[in-house]
């Protein structure tokens, strides 16, 4: 599998890897807080971690959602996290100008699901050499998001990781297949499973999108037991409140036990390596 180094540590090799944070930036305490509180369970139970969180949230339901502090105070928020907290740090981009103030900041770069057929910001954001994690969109078969990192690998990305978050199944709802997992992986790229947007309701609040909570941990676990590389999920210390994602959002208290669970189940696949 095609090494991708984040930080001082390789994803796929060793520990699973954790990519998680609030959906996006709120206020700089929150982020530090939530950022503090996954770093230390990660180490705990044994994941290498990044922090993830949202400069700007361009698609939103509404024109009146909250979208984020907006790339300056956005990047400035994160590169103060990263310092503080010695974390590597995720955040995703939509337009192609905003792919190299971005990287000067980030230790990977994210394409949203929503802009996964995007060449001119896949291009971009290929072209600042930094890790990429291309999100699947929720309308891409598995076998063809290969084109996108064929986009990418033009462009010259060489660590590139793909995320899973479900597909469209009908209207306002979202599927998990978990051939998806298998099928991308075999493409020789770390595969990683977003949790928590596998769970949203697109649009199901009428002005917001609404989500199923209770099926986060359920499908991390079946997804680690598949044998994905990391796990993406967005938490938040009180989900009701936060300004995006609070439905599928996993409250911190909720978050030791299902590290310590995946942890285990990545150790069984690790051994007999169902999925290699």
């Amino acid at each position: 599998m095609r090494k991708v180094k984040i930080g001082d540590f390789v994803v796929g090799e060793g520990r699973p890897l954790l990519i998680a944070g609030p959906c996006v930036l709120e206020d700089l305490d929150t982020a530090l807080a939530i950022g503090s509180f996954m770093k230390q369970k990660a180490q705990e139970y044994g994941f290498n971690y990044v922090f993830k969180a949202s400069f700007d949230k361009a698609n939103r339901t509404s024109i009146s959602s909250y979208r984020g502090p907006g790339l300056e105070k956005g990047l400035a928020q994160l590169a103060e996290i990263k310092e503080r907290l010695k974390v590597p740090v995720l955040s995703d981009i939509h337009e192609p100008w905003q792919a190299r103030p971005a990287a000067e900041v980030l230790d990977v770069l994210q394409i949203p699901a929503f802009l996964c057929r995007q060449t001119d910001l896949i291009v971009a954001a290929a072209q600042t050499g930094r890790p990429l994690n291309i999100k699947k969109g929720q309308f891409v078969a598995p076998w063809d998001i290969i084109n996108a990192v064929y986009k990418a690998e033009n462009a010259g990305g060489k660590e590139i990781m793909l995320t899973e978050r479900g597909f469209v199944f009908g209207y306002r709802n979202l599927v998990v297949d978990m051939r998806a997992l298998v099928i991308m992986r075999g493409f020789g790229l770390p595969v990683i499973f977003d949790a928590t947007h596998s769970v949203q309701l697109p649009g199901g609040a009428g002005t917001a999108s609404a989500g199923e909570r209770e099926f986060v941990a359920p499908l991390a676990r079946a997804a680690m037991a598949v044998g994905v590389d990391g796990i993406f999920m967005e938490v938040h210390p009180q989900p009701e409140k936060a300004l995006c994602d609070g439905p599928n959002s996993l409250p911190l208290s909720d978050v030791p036990k299902l590290l310590e669970v995946l942890v285990n189940i990545h150790k069984v696949v690790k051994k007999y390596g169902i999925l290699s």
